[in-house]
């Protein structure tokens, strides 16, 4: 395999962001193809775009739509509906930093002309979501560098979620790694942990890593404990939607028992996340809002009832690894320990 063959999650052209619809996958290849910022906004809540850098980039995107839209209304109502619009991109889901830094970013843009509501700006704001596509990607390749010089001659690797190309505008974070181990020719031998309620390890991961020739197995999220006590694996590595000051690290729902089952049986356990995803503002996991998706998630697979209708369901979309149990961070900046 090589980098070219990886597919892309999302692309912009002719004012309008095409995304792979990942509640299709894998039983189709179909893209959402749109110019309503209101769209993209639904296609981030209902995760048809998902990954915190790969939100991130479709919120910069919808942006420019925002103003562009906003010239078919009177001047005196543009600034207000900008306002609004940009706030429901920023809180279309709350846990992943990446959006919300990717808004301020194009905010920053549009509050530095002021008064000039423009195809120009847009134009601008087009090539600054560009800008952020572009970082992305070389913080992937860079991720990806770093973390395949951390693995062993014979790499086995558990991951948790969908942290690829599908979630990124790159290679992706901790399947980055994955690849760059691939495109180097160390055959790394991949185990995906299915990631209920919604699936993202087998209906993603397995479906991207199996299509780009990489060795994969999925196991139930159940049999993680089993495999890496049987000593099948000899490292754990995850992506990352937010980390805090201290290391805390929110990830996709049941990332912290596989930290924990690690620290027991002293495998490494590594994050792998872009420098975006860190966010500087929070001291601690303690001060992370973490998101709650609705029973139906739980409830149903794919539209296949798996209990009673009126269950009652606990489903919180992320929980919080301390940092003590984390090995290392694999950034784009290097390999950093826990402040």
């Amino acid at each position: 395999m090589n980098f070219e063959s990886i597919i892309e999650s999302l692309r912009y052209a002719d004012n309008k962001l095409v995304m792979i619809d990942q509640t299709k996958l894998p039983a189709k290849l179909e893209y959402v193809s749109t110019d309503d910022y209101r769209v993209v906004v639904d296609s981030i809540k209902r995760l048809v775009i998902r990954g915190a850098p790969g939100i991130g980039i479709a919120g910069a995107y919808a942006v420019a739509l925002v103003v562009i839209e906003s010239l078919t209304l009177t001047s005196e109502k543009r600034q207000e509906f900008i306002s609004h619009a940009l706030r429901e991109i920023s809180s279309a889901r709350p846990t992943a930093v990446n959006l919300s830094w990717a808004v301020e970013r194009l905010r920053a843009v549009i509050e530095s002309h002021p008064g000039e509501i423009t195809l120009e700006l847009a134009e601008k704001l087009k090539t600054e979501a560009d800008s952020i596509l572009r970082e992305d990607k070389d913080m992937c390749r860079r991720i990806g560098e770093f973390g395949a010089d951390l693995a062993p001659a014979n790499p086995a690797i558990l991951t948790h979620c969908n942290t690829g190309a599908l979630a990124t505008g790159g290679i992706g974070t901790a399947l980055g790694v994955i690849y760059t181990l691939q495109v180097r020719g160390k055959s790394p031998k991949v185990y995906a942990g299915e990631t209920r309620p919604l699936l993202q390890g087998s209906r993603l991961t397995v479906w991207e890593l199996a299509r780009a020739g990489v060795d994969v197995t999925l196991l139930v999220d159940g049999a993680a404990g089993a495999l890496i006590s049987s000593g099948m694996v000899n490292m754990v590595i995850v992506g990352a939607d937010r980390i805090a000051r201290n290391g805390d690290t929110a990830n996709k729902i049941g990332t912290y028992p596989l930290a924990v089952v690690c620290k027991e049986h002293d495998i490494s356990f590594y994050v792998a996340a872009p420098s975006t995803t860190f966010d500087d503002s929070i001291e601690s996991g303690e001060e992370m809002p973490i998101e709650e998706r609705s029973a139906e998630e739980v409830v149903q697979v794919m539209g296949a009832s798996l209990a009673p209708p009126e269950t009652k369901v606990f489903s919180p979309a992320f929980d919080i690894t301390p940092g003590e149990l984390i090995t290392a961070f694999i950034t784009d900046q290097g390999v950093h320990k826990r402040p």
